[in-house]
């Protein structure tokens, strides 16, 4: 299955929710109801509304039945989004390493048309050479084998392949100072993290700044976020915020809003591009 299209799937799986919920809402229908028509719970229906679980057409059907969608073009319309939203990702066969909530992320990834990140901790996974990938792997899950450290490792480089795709977003980075002090996997791992990420910048849909030490407290006080926008004009900006055992996704327009300002001032206030590229040029003359 082609990138996009399994990357689509997520999208159409989000679009599809949120017209089921605005249909609920407009007849005035709880989520409880909902529930009740097609035989689940009402954490069921939160969970499709907000495209996080795949759709029964039989589901969607009692659905549309119950908010009194008669019309059939409607109806196949819906359904049939309900059908591409049902694709399975390339990543579902990394699921031994990849949590579910992780996988709502890639394929929101795969499908953005733009990627807006600020990283702290190190060298974000787009970004990463298979050296440093597997140093961060090996860190970050020491109780993994080494079977596992290369599945995850194989998962990164194949995230990767978005970058180069036909389809490729623009991909603006900032990163902290500090993550290309940070050494992950010795010296010979961080000259080829820091020459990968010379050589990528000068890529055309990749856009790389550094936040210095020299600018002291900056906008991202509260640490790594990630913000996505879709092609699609009706699926609203997303901001991703990884925690230790799960991820939040926000898409109230005054939170995305408010990430958005701050990383304005992040992209104000970094290095520029340019200048991004003497500093990694620097640091690579001091090893």
């Amino acid at each position: 299955m082609a990138t996009s299209e399994s990357s689509g799937s997520v999208v159409r799986r989000i679009l599809l929710g949120s017209q089921l919920r605005r249909l609920r809402e407009s007849r005035g229908i709880t989520r409880e109801a909902a529930g009740y028509s097609i035989r689940a719970s009402e954490s069921k229906i939160s969970r499709m509304e907000l495209g996080r679980v795949s759709f029964k057409a039989r589901d969607v059907e009692d659905l549309l039945t119950l908010y009194g969608v008669t019309d059939e073009l409607e109806r196949e319309a819906l359904l049939g989004l309900a059908r591409e939203a049902n694709v399975a990702g390339w990543w579902h066969s990394y699921g031994d390493v990849l949590p579910g909530w992780f996988q709502t992320y890639v394929g929101l990834e795969g499908a953005a048309s733009h990627i807006g990140i600020y990283e702290v901790q190190f060298v974000h996974g787009l970004l990463q050479t298979e050296g440093y990938a597997q140093a961060v792997v090996v860190r970050g899950q020491p109780a993994a084998d080494e079977a596992e450290v290369e599945r995850r490792v194989s998962l990164r480089m194949e995230r990767q392949k978005l970058l180069f795709s036909e389809r490729a977003p623009h991909f603006h980075a900032v990163l902290d100072e500090a993550a290309l002090h940070r050494p992950y996997g010795g010296e010979t791992v961080m000259r080829g993290q820091l020459q990968h990420l010379m050589d990528i910048s000068e890529q055309a849909n990749v856009t790389l700044q550094v936040m210095p030490f020299a600018h002291g407290g900056h906008a991202g006080e509260s640490g790594a976020f990630t913000m996505l926008r879709f092609p699609e004009s009706d699926l609203s900006d997303v901001v991703y915020l990884e925690q230790l055992t799960s991820a939040l996704y926000l898409d109230k327009p005054d939170e995305v809003a408010q990430y958005g300002r701050v990383m304005e001032r992040l992209h104000e206030d970094s290095l520029s591009p340019l200048a991004t590229r003497d500093l990694l040029r620097r640091l690579l003359q001091l090893m």
